[in-house]
């Protein structure tokens, strides 16, 4: 059908950025005393390159994104993330409207919503490139606007559940929360106590969930709750929408964290929150389906957003260590750091390239638990590598607050939030057929 369209605000926005280049290792440049040096790849800027467009995945389309995206970020969300970070949080409805606006929050979405209508490798460009975002805090709670609470939506719900939600949320008009995880159900789904109990017409809400991202600043939650009490516990809970402004909806003060400082995280609370049955999302009893779904894109998106993280790190770490010097020479001269960094790097790409494989699938409608699992608990390990490793070159200005001790901080979630590793480690061990019976 041609070349794949793009919203004419992203070309628009695309063309402004056509200048970047990607600047060659080897590339001289006049220094202040007019002595020419030959500049390492690693004190270059990190550009958008044609290059990307070589990945199997991806077309110039792809690239042209990315770098609108890129312009979008430095010019509106980069220069602020310090204070965002400091202040323990960011203007998520400012932040969200933005993005909204420029076609970022829907880009795999519908075109009749609002959305790009593009395919989910666009996506995974677009949140690879988030990566680059010098916190954890604000891809994550962007990644839950976009790809987290509106899957299945997207799938599964009505033209008026769309008209109502997705829509201003792809718009950035509204900030969405996605509602599974309660003090005593974090991984494990299935074990929710939240309850849906119908009354006529509507759905009477009662229960509490927990580690909400986006939750003090939301406008509605794509919620799981038990809508039955049938004993198969994948059977009987539905997602239901629901506005935050609801009577009855209690949110706790935000929560104090290790890392991801201005993302929002809060505790809330259900008290005969009363909403119509129609705002639940699809079947009821099917919400376990829908949401073990959704995970799939959650845990893809999250995975390629670490790529941007780890490369980061080990350029500024390159970079760092090659103009510190210790004992008459510089750092980065010793075999051991140079060596620890090409194995880092390698680990990266053998990552990216699962990513890809398992992006590439998804779009052919393939099921990809099984590598999407591996891609998650990868993405969330390495993190904790390179983040360790690096900020150990560092020394003690690795310890100090700075990019580097922040991506550490950040970084640990990641084998936590989304499905810790050791439920992905049962995930891909049950495709492997290794998992023990429960007989």
């Amino acid at each position: 059908m041609g070349a794949l369209r793009l919203s004419k605000r992203v070309i628009a926005l695309s063309k402004r950025t056509s200048c970047l280049i990607t600047k060659n290792a080897f590339q001289t440049k006049a220094s202040e005393e007019g002595i020419t040096k030959k500049v390492k790849l690693f004190e270059t800027p990190l550009e958008v390159s044609d290059s990307l467009s070589d990945e199997s995945i991806f077309t110039p389309e792809h690239v042209e994104l990315r770098r609108a995206l890129r312009k979008l970020l430095e010019k509106e969300i980069i220069p602020h993330v310090n204070c965002w970070e400091e202040a323990g949080g960011f203007p998520a409805h400012k932040v969200f409207k933005t993005l909204g606006s420029a076609g970022f929050l829907g880009v795999n979405k519908p075109v009749e919503y609002g959305g790009l209508g593009l395919d989910f490798s666009f996506t995974m460009a677009v949140h690879e490139e988030m990566g680059n975002i010098p916190c954890g805090a604000l891809p994550m709670a962007i990644g839950v606007q976009a790809d987290m609470c509106t899957p299945a939506l997207t799938n599964f719900g009505s033209d008026e559940l769309k008209k109502l939600f997705l829509a201003p949320n792809i718009a950035g008009d509204i900030v969405g929360c996605l509602g599974v995880s309660e003090v005593g159900a974090g991984s494990d789904v299935s074990a929710i106590k939240t309850t849906a109990v119908k009354r006529g017409d509507d759905y009477v809400i009662n229960g509490g969930k927990m580690w909400t991202t986006n939750g003090a600043q939301a406008d509605w939650m794509c919620l799981l709750a038990n809508t039955s009490e049938g004993q198969n516990p994948h059977l009987n809970k539905s997602l239901i929408c629901v506005p935050m402004k609801t009577k009855g909806i209690v949110v706790q003060p935000r929560m104090k964290k290790l890392g991801m400082h201005s993302s929002d995280t809060v505790q809330i609370f259900f008290e005969d929150v009363v909403v119509p049955q129609k705002y639940r999302i699809g079947e009821e009893g099917l919400g376990f389906v829908y949401q073990m779904k959704q995970f799939q894109d959650e845990r893809l998106v999250g995975s390629v957003s670490a790529l941007a993280i780890c490369d980061r790190c080990i350029r500024q770490t390159a970079n760092y260590c090659h103009q510190r010097k210790a004992f008459g020479k510089t750092l980065l001269s010793n075999q051991v750091i140079h060596f620890k960094l090409a194995e880092l790097q390698t680990e990266v790409e053998m990552l990216r390239s699962t990513i890809y494989r398992a992006t590439d699938l998804y779009v052919k409608g393939k099921d990809v638990t099984y590598l999407a699992s591996m891609c998650k608990l990868k993405a969330g390990r390495l993190l904790r590598e390179v983040t360790d490793a690096c900020l150990q070159y560092w020394g003690g200005m690795g310890y100090m607050e700075g990019e580097i001790s922040r991506a550490f901080r950040d970084s640990r979630l990641v084998s936590i939030g989304g499905g810790a590793d050791e439920v992905m480690l049962s995930i891909i061990c049950k495709y492997m057929d290794t998992l023990p019976s429960s007989r």
